[in-house]
């Protein structure tokens, strides 16, 4: 497989170690997006000649691969909209939909210290609402201090009986852990629309929403080997009102939207199983040397899953650390030097001060069991 991606074979002397931020995308994608501009580029609903025609039947169709690839299991009453990406997709979830679930003295519950993107959204929502005189409480969604994970116990003190609406993340951003959204869904009960951040998961593992009991799933098409610009909202329709994006509803991303469901396509060929368990299974290497190396490196989220062996769960395609000594941003320059390229800074993570810097791998099909022995060669090195 990682001789399907051109910009990793075309410069042996690198190493991508960043596709938590953006991944890389395989030859297919590119290939259909060449096809597409090359052969019927036109505006979707906006003409009535071929090209015109076909590429909105193309956008329509990509919304019932998108329901396709999660597994929907009631297509007919779920609905997808295609957004620029996971931030965008949640401000829509935010703006167009939740306010018409709430009412004066109703609350929310929202993570605190995932990406912002899942956090500023919903406190938008709050402060609209205040000016039109309804009061809404947002309460945070409590996390356990050494793990990262949501804490159900807290949880469960923390929903009450004008609890409207919580918002989780699927894979941690910053910690690379599952973070169990069915233990949440056991906690508020049957009847509270969840929304799902799934930028870490959708394109990492798989993601089926016949068994997530949410009712968004939202993720950006960037992080699951499609152009930049493009993601999606998948809506259950089960709970609350319809989901209808408001506001003019201008030109689609018509060449991301091509790229979306090339890669969709293409990730479901090569399995999103096989790509998890490659992937976590690079992933220990990597948390295993670091373990080894504790008195040097610090590894933010759980440290019982850095330990092999471990009963539970190992880290899914990331892992973020410090070095005791060396600045995370001139890490990341070290680590350049070396030929190896990595995020380097505070992640986007809610509640962090601008110092808070730490270096995050993230890894995906096309990185090698080489590539994670040659960065531990240089992480020790560097004792």
């Amino acid at each position: 497989m990682r001789d399907q991606f051109p910009i990793v074979t075309g410069h042996p002397g690198l190493v991508y170690l960043d596709s938590a931020a953006t991944a890389q995308k395989p030859l297919a994608v590119l290939d259909a997006v060449r096809h597409y501009l090359t052969t019927s580029n036109a505006n979707a609903g906006r003409g009535s000649y071929p090209w015109a025609n076909s590429t909105t039947a193309l956008v329509e169709t990509a919304r019932e691969r998108v329901k396709r690839f999660l597994g929907d299991p009631e297509p007919d009453r779920s609905a997808v909209h295609f957004t620029s990406g996971t931030t965008e997709g949640l401000r829509t979830v935010a703006r167009d939909w939740l306010p018409g679930l709430l009412a004066d003295g109703d609350e929310i519950v929202v993570p605190f210290h995932d990406h912002m993107a899942n956090l500023s959204p919903w406190l938008e929502v709050q402060e609209v609402l205040a000016r039109q005189g309804v009061r809404v409480g947002v309460r945070e969604l409590p996390c356990q201090e050494a793990s990262g994970d949501y804490d159900p116990a807290a949880l469960a003190r923390v929903i009450g009986p004008r609890t409207r609406f919580v918002a989780v993340t699927h894979v941690h951003h910053v910690y690379g852990a599952d973070m169990n959204v069915h233990r949440v869904r056991e906690v508020v009960g049957p009847d509270v629309p969840i929304c799902l951040d799934a930028a870490q998961s959708v394109g990492h593992l798989p993601v089926s929403v016949a068994g997530l009991d949410v009712d968004f799933v939202v993720f950006s098409g960037h992080k699951a080997l499609a152009l930049p610009g493009t993601g999606a909202v998948w809506a259950r329709g089960r709970r609350g009102p319809d989901f209808r994006p408001g506001g003019w509803r201008g030109t689609p991303n018509t060449a991301g939207i091509v790229s979306l469901v090339a890669a969709l396509d293409w990730l479901e060929a090569a399995g999103t199983d096989r790509i998890e368990r490659w992937t976590v299974a690079l992933m220990s290497l990597l948390t295993d040397g670091l373990g080894r190396m504790a008195d040097t490196y610090a590894v933010l989220g759980c440290r019982d899953s850095l330990a092999a062996g471990s009963g539970v769960q190992r880290r899914r395609s990331l892992v973020t650390f410090r070095h005791r000594g060396i600045d995370a941003h001139d890490l990341g320059f070290v680590l350049y030097d070396h030929g190896f390229m990595v995020r380097s800074d505070g992640h986007c993570q809610a509640g962090k001060r601008e110092g808070d810097g730490s270096v995050r791998v993230s890894l995906h099909v096309h990185n090698t069991p080489e590539e994670v022995g040659a960065l531990l060669t240089t992480l020790t090195s560097l004792q």
